[in-house]
């Protein structure tokens, strides 16, 4: 019988230790990929073999694939923006060469040209949702409490920003407040954006997270998680929207836990 073998590109946050104690369970054997000074370093724990790269070390991580006998491959987490701009980056010729070939440096243009790199040298980039349709938003309200007739009207305002947003590529995530645009997510990530938002709005906000129009699957899906729900608690937000079984939430029975006790609803719209 063949061994079931899937490589891992690692980001932060626990979105890859949950996909590889899925994959594991499934009998797949886990190559994993980290990301030095982004992914954990309990990722180890959940794997079967592990390395770590500096950002920009493409070269070496087909490398370090090929010699894993590694056809597949899924990206789990994101990569902090600190760690992609630092003054001391240094990409190897294989990453400088798709700098320079690209149009642009948005996130779904980078992706997609690591992925067709990967494609010539025989690895396939495969959707990030892969084993995990169990974490995907349901649609309709998870919490106690359900949206009011004023929340819902900023969701509805609100997905419709998101999408034209992220149809641009620039972020996911919006904070509403009576129909206004408070915030708009741009590379710093949702936390800081919904800390922003809620320092403008100073309570209630409703924050909305939608996937781009024409998400691709393999990589930037949207995910949310308990520190999504302990920022809103900071930002004093009221409610969050994201998209139904487009959405993929990382422990969800804590985060239903942590908004019931802060009255916070959240929406799968």
């Amino acid at each position: 019988m063949e061994e079931k073998i899937l490589g891992l590109i690692a980001g932060n946050g626990k979105y890859p230790i949950l996909f590889s104690r899925k994959a594991k369970a499934n009998n797949f054997k886990v190559i994993a990929a980290a990301i030095k000074n982004d992914t954990s370093p309990f990722l180890r724990l959940s794997v079967d073999k592990i390395d770590w790269f500096k950002v920009g070390e493409l070269k070496k991580l087909f490398a370090y694939f090929k010699e894993n006998n590694v056809k597949k491959i899924i990206m789990a987490g994101q990569v902090n923006p600190n760690n992609l701009f630092a003054s001391g980056l240094d990409l190897d010729e294989e990453f400088a060469n798709i700098f320079k070939a690209i149009k642009d440096r948005k996130a779904d243009t980078i992706f997609s040209a690591i992925a067709e790199k990967l494609k010539q040298n025989d690895m396939e980039l495969i959707d990030s949702t892969f084993l995990l349709n169990d974490l995907l938003a349901d649609k309709g309200t998870i919490t106690k409490r359900a949206p009011s007739l004023e929340e819902l009207a900023d969701i509805e305002f609100g997905r419709n920003i998101a999408k034209t947003m992220g149809d641009i590529d620039v972020g996911q995530t919006v904070v509403v407040q009576k129909k206004a645009i408070v915030a708009i997510e741009a590379m710093e990530g949702t936390d800081k954006t919904i800390l922003r938002g809620g320092k403008i709005a100073q309570s209630g906000a409703v924050v909305v997270k939608m996937s781009k129009p024409n998400q691709d699957l393999r990589f930037d899906v949207p995910v949310i998680g308990p520190k999504t729900i302990r920022t809103m608690v900071k930002a004093n937000a009221s409610c969050l929207a994201v998209e139904a079984k487009k959405t993929l939430i990382i422990d969800k029975d804590l985060c239903i836990r942590l908004a019931n006790k802060a009255g916070i609803c959240i929406v799968g719209a």
